[in-house]
């Protein structure tokens, strides 16, 4: 019994053994026979006669790369025949067990090449991605007009090794016969033949193979747009120095040394500029800080009144403001109006602090009046702000576009430099239209007597001013002190005189608590401004070259 399970046993190990050796040769191409014909309009027509056993299939080598850029396409179409072509992997279709046998056809564009001494170089993968083994090939090629000269290739698709024979069938060079034996799976069988000038129209089929350093390559075309680019940010800068630089002809022209604004005796500022409009003249921005000044200056002039409240240790500041009643609100400009409006809003009184939440929604329409104010006093043609946004608009636009550009140029051509070109130059024109809104010249001599203006409040000199006068003449210089970040100074000074050219307990427009008095005038002047405003800046800067 014993014996006999042995027995078994062996001949089930022999049975598998042999069985081996067929299963590794199942599959294996045992012949091909290839016909190729160069046509006319260069397009190659195949037709292979395979012998096969087990399952087989092919995948065609449809790119090979060209050149640094370029990919080159092999396209294969007209399959028909025993098989079914699925992207590039033909599956023959016959027996699923044995030896079969299996015709196919089918056409390749792109396998013909000019030379550079005028003729055509045929190359083309006749056999080649097989799954199996191929162990003989026979390829027979004719064309419309003899050959000049053979050559052929086996193994890898790079592979210099030659085939196993290459030769003409006749004399006239009409036909060639090339052969190849034990082609392993997946290599290539690559067949090399030229012809003379003008025996086909063939050429190669190029596609460019994406690759980010070759997508922004510098070119005559996209050196050429560099250089326009460089150009039209040379002419914007040219714009920007006739404009600006007219300011500063002006400024220079005009400048004579600190401006007094004292005339017969009263206060008269330079070009009857107001505090609030100082800033949008300066730097075309309505800024908190003018609209702070502004405040100060309703209040001087005899609209509002400051009434500083009494407060512990720990509080908070806070001030309320007091609309002055009767005072002459049609004499006000139309941002006064509107500030005046937005601070009361129907009130007779309102506390400072409660203006944090409610100012901010009105704040928009100051800044609106102030805007139109500077243009309707012939200082600007145009609303700085509405310039400012229509170039930055502009810019904003353009750099997107020149995103899309460059995403669709570099992925698809080499000019992707030319997105970048409109990527900065969209840049360049959002950062440069803040600088686009241009005075008038009228506008620039106003900013030039503004100037002096400040050269004379900064150098802090009282000058022969009548006593009486001092109280409401310094009052009148605070509210271009706040503007011009120099308020320590003046507010010192009107906390130092009164109308008899002595200390006083309050001002007409301003009120302390209990037990304040002139003296800390200064730090609470400066404790209220920074409160209304804010923050204003340590030193406000003045673009002088406008």
């Amino acid at each position: 019994m014993v014996d006999l399970a042995r027995r078994l046993t062996l001949a089930i190990a022999l049975s598998v053994l042999a069985a081996a050796p067929a299963h590794a040769e199942a599959d294996s191409v045992n012949r091909t026979d290839v016909t190729v014909e160069l046509r006319p309009d260069g397009v190659l027509h195949v037709k292979e006669q395979i012998s096969y056993t087990g399952q087989v299939r092919r995948t065609l080598l449809t790119r090979t790369r060209h050149d640094d850029a370029n990919d080159r396409l092999y396209r294969v179409t007209g399959f028909k025949g025993d098989g079914a072509l699925s992207g590039d992997t033909i599956t023959v279709t016959g027996s699923a067990k044995g030896a079969g046998e299996a015709t196919i056809e089918y056409d390749v564009a792109g396998a013909v090449t000019p030379l550079s001494d005028g003729t055509e170089e045929l190359r083309w993968y006749v056999v080649n991605g097989w799954s199996a083994p191929v162990k003989d090939a026979v390829v027979k090629l004719s064309g419309p007009a003899p050959m000049i000269n053979l050559s052929c290739f086996a193994g890898d698709i790079t592979s210099a090794t030659g085939c196993t024979s290459a030769a003409m069938l006749d004399e006239t060079g009409g036909s060639a016969e090339f052969q190849q034996q034990n082609l392993g799976a997946g290599q290539a069988f690559t067949i090399v033949a030229g012809f003379p000038k003008g025996t086909s129209r063939g050429v190669p089929i190029l596609e460019r193979r994406f690759e980010l350093a070759g997508a922004f390559t510098l070119s005559p075309v996209t050196g050429g747009a560099l250089a326009g680019l460089l150009v039209l940010m040379l002419g914007g800068l040219a714009l920007l120095y006739r404009t600006r630089g007219r300011d500063a002809r002006i400024i220079d022209s005009e400048s004579g040394g600190a401006v007094t604004p004292l005339r017969d005796g009263r206060f008269a500022p330079p070009d009857g500029v107001r505090p609030g409009q100082i800033g949008t003249l300066i730097d075309e921005q309505a800024d908190v800080v003018d609209v702070t000044a502004s405040i100060v200056d309703l209040a001087v002039r005899g609209y509002i009144r400051i009434d500083e409240q009494p407060r512990g240790a720990y509080d908070a500041p806070d001030w309320l403001l007091v609309r002055v009643p009767d005072a002459p609100l049609e004499d006000l400009l139309d941002y006064e109006r509107a500030l005046h409006q937005a601070i009361f809003d129907g009130r007779d009184a309102v506390l400072l602090s409660h203006l944090h939440g409610s100012f901010a929604s009105r704040l928009g329409k100051v800044r609106d009046a102030l805007y139109r104010d500077v243009v309707a006093q012939g200082w600007f043609a145009r609303r700085p702000d509405s310039v400012r946004t229509r170039w930055t608009t502009l810019g904003v636009i353009l750099v997107g576009v020149g995103v899309l550009a460059t995403v669709l140029l570099a992925w698809f051509t080499t000019y992707g430099l030319l997105g970048l070109a409109v990527i900065i130059a969209g840049a360049a024109l959002s950062v440069g239209g803040q600088y686009m809104p241009a005075k008038t010249v009228r506008g620039s001599t106003a900013l030039a007597h503004t100037l002096g203006f400040r050269d004379y409040l900064a150098a802090g000199e009282i000058g022969d001013v009548p006593a009486a006068q001092r109280i409401e003449l310094f009052s009148r210089y605070l509210p271009y002190a706040v503007v011009f970040d120099n308020v320590d100074r003046w507010a010192r000074v009107v906390s130092s005189i009164d109308g008899n050219g002595h200390r006083a307990d309050h001002l007409y427009w301003y009120q302390g608590p209990a037990e304040w008095d002139l003296s800390k005038f200064a730090d609470s002047m400066r404790t209220f401004t920074l409160t209304t405003s804010g923050a204003i800046s340590a030193s406000r800067p003045f673009r002088r070259s406008v």
